[in-house]
């Protein structure tokens, strides 16, 4: 399957049906979910009927897809996968930045280098004016990759959740950076 996007150590490619095995183990992680359903495993029935067709959609305002599977490059396992899909379908204009990596992949800089990469992309090539993301306040990891990728804090917030996570208590915080603001800082 074609790249996507390739960066230093990774390639990025649609995700595929064929992913299915790999999407089910990286949701039944426990502490791949911990931040996002309190480290309840994604049903195998879920994850073919609702996760990966919301991983295979297109988006034409972008031209592409909103989430690819991440692989080392030159070949190897899958990673997890990394999300850059546009918040109104209509206009690439503002994103969501995301990633789900499992845990062999944890602390070897996969994130932020995926994070960095899709930056690079929506503001050079996709059109993207403005690129957001969202975490729990407590998720100290994923808060570190947002600012290592160059995002800035935003805000706090609380939302109602149907199923209460340690740590929710917290809120959740957004970040984000503006075309303008990456091409002061890292602009070619």
């Amino acid at each position: 399957m074609p790249a996507f996007l390739e960066s230093e150590r990774l390639v990025l490619r649609p995700v595929a049906a064929s992913d299915l095995d790999d999407l089910v183990a990286l949701d039944a992680d426990p502490e791949v979910m911990r931040y996002l359903n309190g480290g309840r495993p994604t049903t195998r029935e879920s994850v073919r009927r609702r996760v990966l067709p919301r991983l295979l959609r297109e988006y034409p305002c972008l031209g592409t897809r909103g989430f690819w599977a991440a692989e080392p490059r030159g070949g190897g396992a899958f990673l997890g996968w990394f999300e850059l899909r546009p918040l109104d379908d209509d206009s690439p204009a503002e994103a969501e930045l995301g990633y789900r990596l499992n845990r062999a992949s944890w602390n070897r800089g996969y994130a932020t280098e995926g994070a960095r990469a899709l930056l690079r992309k929506a503001f050079t090539e996709l059109g993207v004016e403005r690129v957001t993301a969202n975490t729990m306040a407590v998720n100290a990891r994923s808060r570190r990759v947002l600012e290592k990728a160059g995002l800035l804090f935003v805000r706090s917030f609380t939302e109602e959740w149907p199923d209460r996570i340690d740590g929710s208590e917290h809120g959740e915080v957004e970040y984000a950076l503006s075309r303008d603001e990456w091409l002061r800082r890292y602009g070619d």
